[in-house]
């Protein structure tokens, strides 16, 4: 069997963990530049609001529904996330972290009745040890204990907990043919279309269809899909991650930018967060992509640049990371543009060390990376970085957070206090 366990509204339940004042209040947690809806609570979902809402759109009714906001706050979230999984991990006899809120895991084994046991306990654990709720379906299959785990979610009378073999006979047979097929895990856009062309419109239809059909029409993927559907456990846990095969820092302005040197400013900062992800992943880069672009939705001209660059020799390093973006991008970027996106995908991406070069070849930069790691480790994350990022002075591609919550983990000057 195999469990997925799920933090109830993730983003929305780490903000009300640290201001139980909003338990219970309509929430919204919104994306970078506080522009749309990542997170809701329940309250909010019920006044009808949907992911991907434009916050400029519900602002005229915040007040008269009692709608309340906060800015995202990645930082804390992936410090709870981080505690929520290690917990997790110690209850199981193994693990595979899928997002930033959901985990597969290996329960003991058992009769379902022991293993709803065990998820209560988890249930439990969690709320004590970091104070956030969780879902848990328990099935045969991946796909089916993300159906189960919706199911523990959407109905109260199950306490957050779902087992597959657990339902009245019948249930998931009525549930799938009523469910649309877009309801399974993996099918959505196009895929969904190509199956409805089929006749293939309810999980029902899915878990029916031939797997080897399927199989030619689409990939193996869509086949392992159903034959999840029917019980058979055809995605196994994977608890080695493979490494990243690609790195991409980005950002859309608050504002429009008009002098590239700005832009190049930007630049300057995202390949420095860049360089520190591949050092916190043990990797190095071998080449880049750096690009900058105005927005289609604005009045004016449009001008969407890019430059490659291979590196002379694979780095994490910050300082020839910075130097090459700007040198490739700055050319390539005119004067009176509204830019309102830049970023670096770095790419070719190997472990360190696994690229040996020979000893006087190429010239090798001085070993910043990790000096300038060790003190932001010490003092704080920005305490110490290069050119205008390491000034503070505000800088006009800063996300726009007017309502951002306190590192209330993750930094001593924002910690709670009890009086």
């Amino acid at each position: 069997m195999i469990a997925l366990v799920d933090v109830n509204n993730f983003y929305a339940s780490c903000e009300a963990l640290f201001e139980p004042s909003l338990a219970g209040k309509p929430l919204v947690v919104l994306s970078n530049n506080d522009g749309c809806v990542v997170a809701r609570s329940p309250e909010a979902k019920a006044l009808g609001i949907k992911m991907g809402d434009p916050w400029f759109q519900l602002r005229a009714d915040a007040a008269r529904w009692g709608l309340i906001k906060r800015s995202s706050n990645y930082q804390l979230y992936a410090d709870l996330s981080e505690r929520v999984m290690l917990l997790l991990a110690r209850h199981a006899l193994g693990q595979e972290v899928y997002s930033i809120d959901e985990c597969f895991l290996l329960p003991p084994e058992g009769t379902p009745a022991e293993q709803v046991r065990w998820a209560r306990r988890l249930q439990a654990t969690v709320a004590r040890n970091v104070g956030l709720p969780v879902s848990i379906g328990i099935a045969s299959s991946k796909t089916r204990a993300k159906i189960a785990t919706e199911t523990a979610k959407k109905l109260s009378a199950t306490g957050g907990v779902v087992h597959w073999d657990q339902a009245p006979e019948g249930y998931w047979d009525r549930l799938m043919a009523a469910l649309p097929v877009t309801e399974v895990w993996g099918i959505a856009g196009r895929l969904a279309k190509r199956l409805e062309a089929m006749g293939i419109e309810t999980i029902a239809d899915l878990r029916d269809a031939d797997p080897v059909a399927i199989r030619h029409k689409f990939s193996i993927v869509q086949m392992r899909t159903v034959l999840e559907l029917n019980g058979y456990p055809a995605i196994p846990i994977e608890e080695e991650v493979a490494s990243k095969q690609q790195i991409l820092v980005s950002r859309s302005f608050p504002d429009p930018i008009w002098d590239p040197e700005i832009v190049g400013q930007a630049v300057a900062e995202f390949a420095q967060r860049a360089s520190r992800r591949l050092r916190k992943e043990g990797e190095i880069a071998g080449r880049f992509t750096v690009f900058a672009s105005t927005s289609p939705h604005r009045p004016g001209p449009t001008h969407n640049v890019s430059a490659h660059v291979r590196l002379a020799a694979p780095t994490n390093e910050p300082a020839p990371l910075v130097a090459a973006a700007r040198a490739a991008l700055a050319p390539k970027l005119l004067h009176g543009m509204q830019y309102m996106r830049a970023g670096i995908l770095c790419m070719d991406l190997a472990a360190e060390g696994a690229v040996p070069l020979l000893p006087g070849v190429i010239e090798q930069p001085a070993p910043l990376g990790e000096l300038i790691d060790a003190v932001n480790r010490r003092f704080g994350s920005a305490t110490l970085a290069l050119g205008q990022l390491g000034t503070h002075s505000p800088a006009p591609w800063r996300n726009r957070q007017a309502d951002l919550s306190p590192s209330y983990t993750t930094d001593w000057a924002e910690l709670r206090t009890v009086s």
